[in-house]
């Protein structure tokens, strides 16, 4: 019998359909005005770029732009590149525009729906971000994509890490600009470390579209991003450590794998304390739960994490002497990206490589919050309605699922679960001969590099030719992905199969006709395309007699996204194809989440070795279990915004106010109320309200005014005056405080002294900032404790650091009082060299984060750009070099590795 709900969608459809069915009018309107845009000539699709940007800047709305948006933008990719838009993708394009998140299916050209929205959003002149996943991509579509953009009279930018700031200035002053998520948050914190308003890069935050948003802003969104500096060295007891943790037994800790944890028991600590001891690094008496322990305790316990949590080739990888994690969604390296809080050392030492210093904090931003900027947000995947609850509770972005262009053939099987994974292996291995024998393309996807080597190792015994990839083929990774679909293929790849490359029955035609448009920028691209498709059908017609694309999953994923990823790569624009997951109760996710009632299962069923349980019932319940981590981690994301939307608030006020302070011609306004405040605060320390003259501290105030004022007042005699309280005092210390930085202004030029106020005032927020960065850091990591005391931990964060911001306020205002206070007037000569030595520390800083730019637990680490010398580099003053890795590019701009050049050793 039907249920209520069943019955209400029949009748009414779901909300989905009835907003496909509300935008399909507008479809028909944009495919009404085709033959008048198929009229225009080349120049014509400027002439109408021109005109649609004169009445979108004149406040007519983009909206009823749209229909003649669209229709301009699919005539350009028509003549350019041979596409023409689908329905399905005008409709996906729509809901981009509206700002919602589009669901298309593998195959379904996400690439074009965004340049059509791009277009019609960069009409303003605002600027329109895309964002993508990995470099590769950012190159990829902003070349494709450009060629259409240019039809059109627009230019189009790829921001990459490593280009000049010249480079990188004129791809954001681009009306289209492609970047990797992480460079727009490292660009954005890098702005707002600068000194001048024309150095900042992002201009605007008006439109992004993220491309893979699930990926970026679900799977990536719990850790932020960090720009860091080298902070003290502590390699050697990285090292000791790592040297007593092979020594602990599985019963001096206890794993939690659900949670990724690990403590230690009280028979640990014990053991612990005696090898500690024995080492020299725990005095006699002195136990781990000391105060003074602190220290040894956080690097034996990353050393035990090192040890028990993180697995060579599956986490991470060594290569060419460095620890690479390894992105669990997608099965990429992250380049240049390090664990925090002395994590990474602890690998570092695992495996012997060499250990890079620890950072500290210098600017940090979440992908949350850096996204929220945007006036208006979109995105695309694949796979996104199963996190749609969290996409609308914190980016407020709803998602759309939008029909397929052809209806999808692909048959999904019903899993199969095995006893162990050496039968599941043979299994598949077995249906891998069967499916190669016919000429079936066939891509196993699998969850480590392990695991993919293992496999590989298994084909390869059986005498079948096939294609690894996974993090160290990433440079071949497009090619090897074009080809996984050409007869008789073989492709094992780890969780990035396929990620920004289509796999097409019988090759990839996009790519050869690219080549082939490279090849020969001139030639006609539709001929191009009408040649490639007629060489290409004939192989595809074999491949899709053998039942197309045939996808063999090792194992489930924690995410479902991650797993339906996997099955939407066969199937694309109606192709047939085929789904299968093989798994075994010794799996990760078995293990972890519950296995043993279906063990019992198979046990009383009596399964020979070899054979499986395959009923949809199984797949359901893993689904549940899915679901349940699923949950658990949108709850951990959730609690990171948490106290991160309270940094956030601060972070605001604070760039904010950096940025009024480079707009501003004359800051004096600022540094006198500064300097006021100040006096009222010595007022309040030294004369407190409600006592009398004699309760005074008349000599502490002249050492407080001689200190912060730089000023030698009769502090004493003043105070001891008949009838002095503390108004007349007010009113004494800001006159003499006035006319002395009057004075000062007088000598030092008016231009001068705004000048040397504005670098004071930026160098002095810059400093308190990551100071307060450290102290917030400190606190974070122990609130949590507050909780055992029946206090909510994000309460006591959101009071304590409110205390501690207004606390840097005042140092700050007392800091910059204290240093112009101090400022005599000088020559011409020694005024040039203070205004050069600000310059040279603020760029030095700007150039040491530039050179160590890291991510706590995911993030890049931009290098020094090739040929470009970083700002106040001296060849013979090391202080100057900013702290380029040994791998990075020297910052003398040779163009050669830091190691081979200005740090090679003497």
């Amino acid at each position: 019998m039907l249920g209520i709900g069943t019955i209400a969608k029949k009748v009414f459809g779901t909300p989905n359909d009835r907003k496909i069915k509300a935008t399909r009018p507008l479809v028909a309107k944009i495919n009404a005005l085709e033959p008048d845009f198929e009229k225009l000539s080349d120049e014509g699709l400027k002439d109408k770029t021109e005109e649609l940007a004169k009445r979108a800047m004149g406040g007519e709305s983009l909206d009823d732009l749209l229909p003649e948006a669209f229709a301009n933008c699919r005539e350009a990719a028509r003549r350019t590149l041979g596409l023409r838009a689908f329905d399905t993708q005008m409709l996906a394009a729509i809901f981009l525009h509206q700002g919602n998140i589009s669901e298309q299916k593998t195959g379904e050209g996400k690439t074009l729906t965004a340049a059509l929205a791009a277009y019609l959003n960069a009409l303003p002149g605002k600027g329109v971000h895309v964002v993508t996943v990995n470099e590769y991509l950012v190159q990829r579509d902003a070349d494709w994509m450009g060629k259409v953009f240019a039809a059109l009279g627009l230019t189009t930018g790829a921001a990459i890490a490593g280009m000049s700031t010249e480079a990188k200035r004129e791809a954001y002053a681009c009306n289209i600009t492609y970047a990797t998520n992480n460079e727009l948050g490292f660009d954005y914190l890098r702005d707002n470390m600068k000194s001048n308003l024309d150095e900042i890069l992002q201009k605007h935050h008006f439109f992004a579209i993220v491309d893979e948003v699930d990926s970026i802003l679900i799977d990536e969104a719990r850790t932020p991003l960090i720009i860091s500096g080298p902070a003290q060295d502590r390699s050697d007891m990285y090292v000791t450590i790592n040297k007593l943790i092979p020594s602990l037994k599985p019963e001096h800790y206890e794993l939690d794998e659900k949670t990724r944890n690990v403590t230690f028991t009280d028979d640990g600590n014990e053991f612990l304390e005696e090898l500690l001891r024995a080492e020299g690094l725990l005095e006699e008496g002195q136990s781990l739960y000391d105060p003074e322990s602190t220290t040894i305790v956080h690097h034996v316990n990353q050393g035990l994490r090192a040890h028990t949590l993180f697995t060579k080739d599956k986490d991470y990888i060594v290569r060419d002497g460095e620890i690479m994690l390894i992105d669990e969604f997608t099965g990429r390296m992250m380049q240049g990206r390090r664990l925090s809080d002395g994590l990474h050392q602890a690998i570092e030492a695992k495996e012997g490589t060499s250990i890079m210093s620890e950072n500290v904090t210098l600017a940090s931003v979440t992908f949350q919050n850096y996204f929220r900027l945007y006036d208006k947000l979109a995105g695309m995947t694949g796979t996104a309605l199963t996190e749609a609850e969290e996409f609308g509770e914190i980016y407020g972005l709803g998602v759309v699922e939008i029909p397929t262009n052809v209806p999808i053939a692909r048959v999904d099987e019903d899993d199969a679960v095995y006893r162990t994974v050496g039968e599941k292996y043979q299994a598949m291995i077995d249906k891998v001969k069967e499916a190669n024998a016919k000429g079936q393309p066939c891509l196993v996807g699998t969850t480590s590099i392990e695991k993919s080597e293992q496999l590989s190792q298994m084909l390869t015994a059986a005498g079948i030719q096939h294609n690894v990839l996974n993090a160290r083929q990433h440079e071949q990774e497009a090619q090897i992905i074009a080809d996984a679909g050409k007869l008789g293929a073989v492709t094992i790849a780890t969780n990035m199969a396929g990620r920004g490359t289509d796999i097409q029955l019988g090759g990839n035609v996009e790519l050869k006709v690219l080549e082939a448009l490279d090849a020969d920028p001139d030639a006609d691209p539709v001929a191009i395309r009408t040649r490639i498709e007629a060489e290409h059908a004939e192989e595809k017609k074999k491949v899709l007699e053998a039942g197309g694309l045939y996808v063999l999953a090792s194992e489930r994923h924690e995410s479902r996204r991650i797993d339906n990823q996997l099955r939407g790569r066969s199937g694309r624009q109606g192709d047939p194809g085929r789904t299968s997951f093989f798994l075994s109760l010794e799996d990760d996710l078995m293990r972890i989440f519950g296995s043993e009632r279906l063990e019992k299962v198979l046990t009383s069923l009596g399964l020979k070795e070899g054979e499986a349980i395959i009923h949809p019932w199984v797949n359901k319940s893993l689904e549940r279990a899915q679901a349940k981590v699923e949950g658990r981690n949108f709850d951990i994301r959730k609690q990171l915004l948490k106290f991160d939307d309270v940094m956030n608030e601060q972070r605001k006020v604070i760039f904010g106010q950096r940025r009024d302070i480079m707009e501003s011609q004359d800051l004096s306004e600022i540094t006198t109320d500064m300097r006021h405040q100040v006096i009222d605060d010595l007022i309040d320390t030294y004369m407190p309200p409600k006592t009398y003259a004699d309760q005074w501290d008349s000599k502490g105030f002249a050492e407080g005014v001689a200190e912060h004022l730089n000023m030698d007042l009769p502090m004493v005699a003043w105070c001891e005056e008949e009838g002095a309280d503390d108004d007349v005092i007010r009113e004494r210390l800001i006159e003499a405080s006035d006319k002395m930085m009057a004075e000062k202004a007088e000598v030092f030029g008016a231009e001068n002294m705004r000048n040397i106020e504005k670098q004071l005032l930026l160098q002095a927020i810059d400093t308190k900032w990551q100071e307060h960065l450290m102290t917030l850091e400190h606190l974070r990591s122990v609130v949590g404790f507050r909780g055992y005391a029946q206090r909510d931990p994000l309460n006591e964060y959101k009071n304590e650091s409110f205390q501690l911001f207004e606390g840097m306020l005042d140092s700050l205002r007392l800091e910059v009082t204290q240093k112009l206070g101090q400022i005599q007037p000088m020559s011409e000569d020694e005024r040039a060299a203070m205004m050069e030595e600000l310059r040279a520390q603020q760029a030095a800083m700007q150039a040491a984060a530039a050179a160590a730019a890291g991510k706590d637990a995911a993030g890049d680490a931009p290098k020094v750009d090739a040929g470009t010398t970083i700002a106040g580099f001296d060849e013979n003053d090391p202080s100057t070099w900013g702290s380029p890795g040994r791998n990075d590019d020297c910052p003398c701009g040779s163009g050669k590795k830091f190691k081979h050049c200005h740090g090679r050793p003497a």
